[in-house]
């Protein structure tokens, strides 16, 4: 069934990020499923006919590495792990490129790390490539760089979903699309014949979190809660997000076509500038500012810097033009920003009016501890 919500999404999406897990590449055995990456690639060339551009984030590494090793169990050992997955990656990498060769098409492979989106520079570079790589034509084909990076393998990142966010906001993609072993987002537990999908979600609230968590342990059920925070990332940028099922037989055709397929995640207001998007959702900060309710209300409410007077704690050290958490008395962060002032000159500041800064620092290059234009909000 057709949606025209959907349908004007898809028709606005003229990039998209694509990420597909483990799961869905892998089969019973846990070794990489080459008919279902050669179903991916079909799909994929069709979306690159109809005008648009797109990029996939691939997990499967570590299952293309099993296969390739006659292993029929995932080590437990870490470096073992990168070991398999090194062996697996450029199998992985293969598979894709001998099934896009099948369309004229050429994959492209892409290895990334939490410090290619944390340096600026670095993210930049990787912006730049990515965006010349589309303009030749080529599919990049990205993945952690599991060999020298552990995160996905520690599972930290939830099989490449906070990538996949990381990437889409990178490129300012309309549309992300995290294909998974779930139809989507259920109002149950899925293992529940009763339980059905959810076809819109307008606001990720605690009522859609508690949907992905055991209310008695608190722990995830499968991999859904790195999906929604991937989902809350990028809508709070001004971006869609689908979750659906990639063993689905052309999944990505409805998709684009705007079929009711998987759950879709609604972006929350005006899409945010690129430099605004790395502050607030990719760099990790220094350290955090605690700030009273008067200045949360008016850097959320009327959009002001953050002023020294409005500082109740200072927690880590960090130095000028570095990022930092900007956090209400109760601990919960509702912005970042780049600093003008290090750790320990605000910490002599705080509470302070403006006028006041020079008299106890001997000097006052900024008025504002975080001034407006380099602030953004991550609610």
């Amino acid at each position: 069934m057709t949606d025209l919500l959907r349908q004007e999404i898809a028709a606005a999406s003229d990039l998209l990020v694509v990420k597909v897990g483990t799961r869905v590449l892998t089969d019973d055995a846990g070794q990489l499923d080459l008919d279902r990456i050669a179903q991916l690639a079909e799909q994929l060339n069709r979306l690159i006919d109809s005008g648009r551009k797109v990029v996939l984030i691939s997990s499967g590494a570590v299952g293309a590495g099993l296969g390739k090793l006659g292993r029929t169990t995932r080590p437990t050992n870490l470096a073992m792990l990168q070991a398999v997955a090194a062996v697996g990656q450029s199998f992985l990498v293969q598979a894709y490129d001998r099934a896009l060769q099948n369309h004229d098409r050429h994959a492209a492979q892409v290895l990334l790390t939490v410090e290619d989106f944390d340096d600026r520079t670095r993210y930049l570079n990787v912006r730049n490539t990515l965006l010349t790589l589309l303009e030749l034509g080529a599919v990049p084909i990205i993945n952690e760089n599991d060999t020298v990076s552990v995160e996905e393998l520690q599972t930290t990142f939830g099989d490449n979903d906070h990538l996949a966010a990381l990437v889409t906001n990178l490129l300012r993609a309309p549309l992300l699309v995290l294909l998974s072993d779930v139809e989507g987002l259920y109002d149950g537990d899925p293992q529940d014949a009763s339980a059905k999908i959810i076809p819109t979600v307008t606001t990720i609230d605690q009522q859609i979190d508690a949907l992905v968590c055991d209310t008695k342990t608190g722990h995830s059920k499968g991999g859904m809660a790195s999906k929604l925070a991937a989902a809350k990332m990028v809508t709070a940028a001004g971006e869609n997000v689908v979750i659906a099922s990639g063993r689905r037989p052309g999944v990505l055709d409805e998709i684009i076509t705007g079929q009711t397929t998987g759950t879709l995640f609604l972006a929350q207001g005006k899409t945010i500038s690129p430099r605004k998007r790395w502050i607030a959702f990719t760099v990790k900060p220094r350290g955090s500012l605690i700030v009273d309710a008067g200045a949360r209300r008016a850097i959320e409410q009327n959009g002001r810097s953050l002023l020294a007077i409005g500082l109740r704690e200072i927690q880590g050290q960090f130095t000028k033009g570095d990022v930092v958490a900007v956090c209400d008395t109760q601990g919960a962060e509702f912005a970042r920003g780049l600093t003008n002032y290090p750790s320990k000159e605000i910490e002599r500041i705080k509470g302070l009016q403006s006028d006041q800064i020079a008299d106890v620092l001997g000097h006052c290059p900024y008025e504002e501890v975080i001034h407006r234009d380099n602030l953004s909000l991550r609610t």
